[in-house]
């Protein structure tokens, strides 16, 4: 580990050095790269030279310790020395977890697209819950929340709502968000009492940059159409909502939710490019070797990463095989324990992995 260490070292010495020179202003692709592995070595850099310097202070006071016949001294020796004692352990695990392989994604901006999928209405109102809930986790980490496209159904819930969470590791919130969440409850129209299931896709795509993805001019389809469903008056009568096609890959975006045509077309280019980003990372996973379920899938009631079990108060992860109670507050935003005990989850994972390794 110790030489695995050294080199980081002298990677983060030669980033500090690259981004001094003024030259590399002129590449913004490689000032970006340039920037990004600078801040992902900071944190294991700072560690490791917390560790040596403990270590350094350990090997001192066991010399002084060995030589040393000052009663002042010998007890300074001993203080130092069972300070490093109990803080180079520390210092160890953390910088295991540290040396973890990174998402290079984690620290972007997040667009989140939540689907109603089996359950017709009742899908669409649990759509509407879960997305709020997720708003509102999203505003407590201090992520500010922007609608980039929305169509209602009937009852009043989601067909679906497009979203970004703008703040620094929005990514690494709700990566482990995507996929069908099932809802088992009794509808507010049931008159039986019999509880029904119902599932919501979501997908959670990092937002991109040009230097991340570029869409030429020529493979796109912007074509105008009239807004429907809520909105207001407004964009009731205008032909304000974009519709953007890749026609390479067939992809596309609508989006209606501002009142002109340019903002909506900025915004649906914002979340194709996020979606194409997704499909070249999920190529290159799959090149790889990578085993990574889709993120959507059919949003048929076999499939699921979570189930919502409202009349035994009962959320489980069948990920982790983790259950959470008190769902009214939880979906009121309250998601810290569920994501928190995700990211533990993989954490543990990848050090298991590497421990085999």
């Amino acid at each position: 580990m110790k030489f695995q260490l050294d080199n980081l070292i002298t990677d983060y010495e030669k980033c500090e050095a690259e981004l001094s020179d003024p030259a590399i202003y002129s590449d913004l692709k490689r000032l970006k790269s340039v920037n990004q592995k600078k801040k992902w070595l900071e944190k294991t850099v700072t560690l490791y030279r917390e560790y040596k310097e403990k270590w350094a202070n350990m090997e001192e006071a066991k010399e002084i310790l060995a030589n040393e016949k000052d009663a002042e001294m010998i007890e300074l020796a001993k203080m130092q020395l069972s300070e490093a004692e109990e803080a180079i352990p520390k210092l160890e695990e953390e910088l295991k977890i540290a040396l973890l392989p990174k998402d290079p994604n984690d620290e972007k901006n997040v667009i989140v697209e939540v689907r109603a999928g089996a359950g017709w209405d009742e899908a669409g109102l649990f759509a509407a819950e879960l997305a709020n809930a997720y708003m509102n986790y999203a505003k407590t980490c201090g992520f500010s929340v922007e609608v980039m496209g929305e169509s209602f159904n009937d009852a009043g819930g989601y067909k679906e709502v497009i979203y970004k969470m703008d703040g620094n590791g929005a990514y690494s919130k709700f990566k482990f968000e995507a996929g069908t969440h099932r809802v088992q409850r009794i509808p507010e129209t049931e008159k039986n009492g019999r509880v029904h299931t119902s599932t919501i896709t979501v997908a959670v795509l990092p937002e991109v940059e040009d230097v991340d993805v570029e869409i030429r001019d020529e493979d796109l389809e912007i074509l105008a159409c009239r807004a429907s469903g809520a909105g207001g008056q407004h964009v009731n009568k205008t032909n304000s909502a974009i519709r953007v096609v890749h026609l390479p890959t067939g992809l596309a975006v609508e989006c209606q939710d501002e009142r002109s045509q340019l903002q909506n077309k900025i915004k649906a280019i914002s979340v194709l490019k996020a979606r194409l980003f997704a499909m070249e990372e999920e190529k290159r996973a799959k090149e790889l070797g990578a085993a990574r379920l889709a993120q959507v899938g059919t949003g048929d009631r076999s499939e699921k990463i979570r189930t919502y079990n409202y009349p035994q108060d009962r959320i489980t992860d069948h990920r982790i095989n983790q259950n959470f109670s008190n769902i009214p507050v939880i979906m009121t935003g309250d998601l810290w324990d569920i994501i928190d005990a995700l990211a533990i989850a993989d954490q543990t994972a990848k050090l298991e992995a590497a421990a085999l390794g």
